[in-house]
């Protein structure tokens, strides 16, 4: 028998602001849509990473980095090219404060991301279920011993 799943009340308020503002990136089943974008992420000093342009020569793949999977996000971290956030809190408030604009953002991006605490916290919820613990921890997928 195959299970069910519902949605928690803040699940499905999340649900509905990710289909609002990520999914055009984060497309299912796999929670990407496999390209490459500028998310508005400022420059690393350390490592001085300005994306795919140092492999296709192109100045409009200027900081553009693979969209990744939300899939087992959870246990993902940390997030972005860089690993420079540690939480997924983070990630969301840079999203809807910290992008930066330049010729090269997303058009996705262009437009601010706008949410309220409740709001975040109802998103992060929702990304939350796209982790499968029960495969993740299932013996049967692990490394072989």
């Amino acid at each position: 028998m195959k299970k069910r799943f519902f949605f928690t009340e803040q699940e499905e308020n999340g649900f509905d602001l990710f289909r609002k503002n990520c999914i055009s990136c984060h497309s299912d089943p796999l929670f990407t849509n496999d390209s490459f974008a500028d998310n508005g992420l400022p420059l690393d000093s350390d490592y001085k990473d300005y994306g795919r342009v140092k492999i296709t020569q192109n100045p409009k793949d200027s900081f553009n980095f693979r969209v990744p999977t939300l899939r087992n996000i959870e246990f993902t971290y940390p997030y972005m090219h860089d690993g420079r956030f540690k939480k997924l809190r983070e990630v969301i408030n840079f999203y809807t404060d910290g992008t930066v604009k330049r010729k090269t953002l997303a058009k996705e991006l262009q437009k601010p991301i706008r949410l309220n605490e409740n709001e975040k916290k109802d998103l992060i919820a929702f990304l939350l279920t796209l982790t499968d613990k029960e495969f993740l921890f299932n013996p049967k997928y692990s490394y072989p011993k």
